[in-house]
């Protein structure tokens, strides 16, 4: 029998387990990146683990917190670079680009395996890597040569299938799975490409939908390595990292989606969710405030030349808020050479720098009740940085006519010939803002103020007594979590990052995590559907932790959010009737008597002492997971000689 693209690739770098859907399997890693926002954390777990240079290619970028409106953000970015510098890992300076289009350009690799710690890793599957978004000590232990774990995905293979009309974008494409799989439901599988439409798909517009696969919560998204990707790495001067990489014509697949290209209309994702999908058609001739194009979503070069045509002699509505950030020093670098620079100034559109930047609330925050239509790949309530906006996700074609028109437009009725944007058969290399380490290890690492230890649980009590300290509905985000925007720089500082966990849901949270604490008590947070979704930011378990919950109860959790709870020694127990979590209160006194027992069987009960009732749970956690758990984390089971 015949071998997709996900059983190649987890075959050549199986370390243990059976490639069985549902089965935990260790694989080897290949390269792993960090971003400034989690690895500043991710660098200070792998300094603990006492390894003196790194076992992998990696790769540290500085993207997200470039704002530098305190001294918090310029201290990280030197430590990350004198902790790279000492230990092996290259440096990407601030203003060199986005980590995964920077990544996508220079680094990636067919038939390698990646680890990022955040959650849009899975952009370089663009090129046929089997990438990942995971927590960032997931990311140290891999980087101190440890195996990854995952669950052995189920995998659905999508063919595309014809061709794009003109004004239809991969962007749209992605959204239309959106609509189809939903941002919940899909833990445990992973999307694998095919079809006839690949041919007419560059890599980076493959980028762009394997980059918001990460929305739908799969495990990571993979095209095939073929001939358009050949393309883009001899444009690169890459073709030594080129290599061919397809599944075999008899390979296998747990499910088969079929999408007709031709059919694609523009869509959007509506308010407050990537997967609430219509066409533009739907909600066209609403007025818009701003429109920002960029994120690693949409910022390639392609993505950047197609806004520059489309504005070419034209001006950006006067009650419209317009910005472009290139996603790489390169893509800037080209258009500036090219004219393409000198048309979206003209235009009057603001360019932003080459970093995250908007996408995750560090600027351009909009207006009071703003309609803001955005190319990047979130939309959650509050993460644009104003509470009641609107954002909504388009492509770029459809933001640009936005901008001209100063309202939600298709963009086929502008009456513009359709520009045809043909990539460079060379891009426009320099290096020289990644920086080489000299792995000396007699380097000093800089660490400014707001760095502190990372914290470490304790191991799981006998009985865990815990009180419930927050109940939250479907759908909760590791943004409702731990917030992002200006709260990010002190991502460093765990004890100062605590107080804003649940800050903008319940800010009453820590201080009612303190109060059990102080009477005996762990805390527990009880959730619906879908619990953790959106970014890899290990923070949204690292904090709770740090306040002393030791439990989640949910009707389900995603993929990375799960892992990084059980890296800090939260238990994570799911309801098996939605009755029980109907009946939970806010304060009611939960137990679980001989948690070491309890945890060995498949069904846990826990006691509501309040209430004066018990109800069933489930414990879906490996042999290994339960081992991690009880020791109080991953840092404590490594500690202990746990692999």
């Amino acid at each position: 029998m015949g071998k997709n693209l996900v059983e190649k690739i987890i075959e050549s770098h199986l370390l243990s387990g059976e490639m069985i859907p549902g089965s935990e399997v260790g694989i080897r890693v290949d390269q792993t990146l960090t971003q400034d926002a989690t690895g500043t954390m991710a660098y200070l777990q792998f300094e603990s683990m006492g390894i003196p240079k790194v076992k992998t290619l990696s790769v540290s970028y500085v993207d997200h917190n470039t704002l530098q409106d305190g001294f918090e953000n310029a201290d990280d970015h030197r430590y990350l670079q004198t902790v790279a510098d000492k230990h092996g890992i290259k440096y990407s300076k601030a203003g060199n680009g986005i980590c995964h289009q920077v990544h996508l350009e220079r680094i990636s690799r067919p038939g390698t395996t990646l680890l990022g710690s955040d959650s849009h890793t899975p952009t370089a599957g663009a090129v046929g890597m089997l990438a990942m978004g995971v927590g960032g000590l997931d990311v140290a232990v891999a980087m101190a040569g440890g195996p990854f774990y995952l669950t052995y995905p189920k995998v659905i293979r999508v063919n595309l299938e014809g061709k794009l009309q003109n004004w239809c974008s991969a962007k749209d494409i992605v959204i239309e799975m959106l609509k189809i799989l939903t941002t919940k439901g899909n833990v445990g599988t992973l999307i694998e490409y095919g079809g006839s439409g690949l041919a007419n798909l560059t890599v980076p517009e493959r980028s762009t939908i394997t980059n918001m696969g990460a929305e739908m919560g799969v495990t990571t998204s993979v095209f095939p390595s073929d001939e358009m990707t050949y393309t883009f790495f001899k444009a690169q001067a890459r073709e030594a990292d080129w290599q061919e990489f397809k599944p075999d014509e008899d390979a296998k697949y747990d499910r088969i989606i079929t999408i007709d290209l031709a059919a694609i209309q523009p869509n959007v994702a509506c308010p407050h969710s990537p997967d609430n999908v219509k066409t533009i058609r739907e909600i066209e001739g609403m007025e818009v405030n701003q429109v920002l194009v960029g994120s690693c979503t949409n910022s390639s070069y392609r993505d950047v030349m197609m806004v520059a045509a489309m504005l070419k002699g034209k001006r950006v509505h006067p009650n419209v808020s317009f910005g472009v950030a290139p996603g790489s020093k390169q893509v800037l670098a080209m258009i500036a050479k090219n004219g393409a620079l000198s048309d979206l100034v003209e235009s009057g559109a603001r360019i932003l720098e080459t970093a995250c930047g908007f996408c995750v609330g560090c600027g351009q925050a909009p207006q009071t009740k703003a309609i803001s239509l955005r190319t990047n790949n979130r939309n959650f309530l509050g993460r644009s940085g104003t509470k009641d906006a609107n954002v909504y996700l388009v492509s770029p074609e459809s933001a640009v006519a936005a901008a001209i028109t100063g309202k939600v437009t298709d963009p086929r009725d502008l009456g513009l010939e359709y520009p045809e944007i043909v990539l460079p058969e060379v891009y426009q290399i320099d290096d020289s803002m990644i920086l080489e380490p000299s792995a000396d290890a007699a380097i000093e690492v800089y660490r400014g103020p707001n760095i502190g230890e990372p914290p470490k649980n304790t191991a799981m009590p006998e009985t865990l007594k815990a009180k419930v300290a927050i109940k939250v509905g479907d759908k909760i985000t590791t943004d409702h979590i731990m917030p992002a925007g200006p709260f990010l720089k002190y991502r460093s500082n765990v004890p100062k990052y605590s107080t804003y966990v649940f800050y903008h849901t319940d800010s009453t949270f820590p201080e009612k995590c303190k109060k059990n604490k102080e009477d005996g008590f762990a805390s527990v947070i009880a959730a619906g559907l879908s619990y953790g979704q959106g970014s890899s930011r290990e923070h949204a378990a690292l904090c709770p932790m740090y306040l002393g919950v030791r439990l989640l109860l949910a009707k389900s959790a995603e993929r990375i959010h799960s892992a990084n709870l059980v890296n800090f020694g939260i238990l994570q127990l799911t309801f098996t009737a939605d009755v029980d979590y109907d009946r939970l209160n806010d304060g009611d006194e939960l137990v679980v008597e001989n948690v070491y027992k309890a945890i060995e069987s498949e069904i846990v009960t826990v006691q509501n002492k309040t209430q004066g009732y018990s109800f069933q749970t489930k414990c879906s956690l490996t042999d290994r997971q339960r081992e991690i758990v009880l020791s109080g984390g991953l840092l404590n089971y490594a500690a202990k000689g746990g692999k």
